[in-house]
């Protein structure tokens, strides 16, 4: 059974004296069970309004969504999940401990269960440490670890989490990936949207990218950018310094680096046959060939220059 299902899910917001806005339009998605779904798009690119949608905490205007079977808007549906906003709020004047009781409470957990899931969710974040502190003088860091935590009440099977990593320095945003990956090891599916393409390119199993409120892609990465190569790294040693003056004096680009080895950049492997007889030629030793793949950033700015300028005019990339 699939975690997520969403059929034609469309949001649009109407003012009056003012332009409609479309902010989801037609998303057909389908996220797995046990699985770390990375959500992508720009700021405003619909990418929180999905996630309110699936959780009920919004109508959507056309379309339904499908948590593990049953509809996104009832309530056993959403007692399946557990949710951190983007910038989730919290009495200041409670501690983490006391946070989780309330919302354990609000769970329907007895005493006995919220004290084993404090024990539980205060090992996996590492709260313990200030677990009697007030709230209200919490880092960014600090209050995400919390709000993590209140997702994982009641030990739900799939989490949505909006930007989870934002705001966060690097030791954070390392502890969130762990945690996730941990939660996906105990069988969970993990959805969460970020702007932060290599967090999600180093755990997620499959990723979904909007553009302008639209699912443009959906797929594992190695996918996306299969076939998709960027260039090819030339690297050889024992050129003359005029020798690869020469070269790049045709317009190829080079890195130079220790004991006299050069690196050429070639837009096309056609080109790399002749380059290896020249560099043959004049005395040097040709070391490897690599082709430079597409990453997912490449992807992602490829579909946002697409939407951009779907003529293809002004130079853009358009394959």
């Amino acid at each position: 059974m699939s975690a997520i299902v969403t059929h034609d899910l469309s949001k649009t917001y109407k003012s009056l004296g003012k332009a409609t806005v479309h902010s989801l339009r037609n998303v057909n998605m389908e996220v797995q069970e046990n699985e770390i779904y990375g959500f992508l798009g720009r700021n405003g690119a619909g990418k929180t309004t999905a996630i309110k949608l699936l959780t009920g905490l919004i109508q959507a205007t056309k379309g339904r969504a499908e948590i593990f079977g049953e509809d996104a808007v009832l309530p056993s549906a959403r007692a399946r999940i557990g949710y951190l906003p983007e910038h989730p709020y919290f009495y200041e004047y409670l501690t983490p401990r006391e946070t989780i009781a309330f919302y354990g409470k609000l769970r329907g957990l007895s005493k006995d269960a919220i004290r084993k899931e404090w024990l539980r969710i205060s090992e996996m974040l590492f709260l313990d440490e200030f677990a009697d502190r007030r709230i209200r003088g919490f880092s960014k860091g600090m209050r995400q670890r919390v709000g993590l935590g209140v997702a994982l009440i009641g030990n739900p099977p799939l989490l949505l989490l909006d930007e989870p990593m934002s705001g966060l320095d690097p030791y954070g945003r390392r502890m969130v990936r762990e945690i996730m990956l941990r939660l996906r090891a105990e069988g969970k599916t993990v959805f969460f949207s970020s702007h932060i393409l290599t967090d999600v390119e180093e755990i997620s199993d499959r990723v979904g990218i909007l553009v302008s409120g639209v699912l443009a892609a959906s797929g594992r990465i190695k996918d996306l950018t299969a076939g998709a190569q960027k260039a090819v790294e030339l690297c050889c040693s024992g050129l003359k310094d005029e020798d690869v003056n020469a070269i790049t004096a045709r317009g190829i680009e080079c890195r130079r680096g220790e004991e006299h080895q050069v690196t050429f950049i070639l837009p096309e492997v056609a080109e790399a046959p002749p380059l290896i007889a020249e560099i043959q030629q004049k005395g040097g030793m040709l070391l490897s060939l690599i082709p430079v793949l597409e990453s997912l950033e490449d992807f992602f700015t490829k579909l946002q220059q697409r939407e951009q300028n779907p003529s293809g005019k002004d130079g853009a990339d358009h394959e």
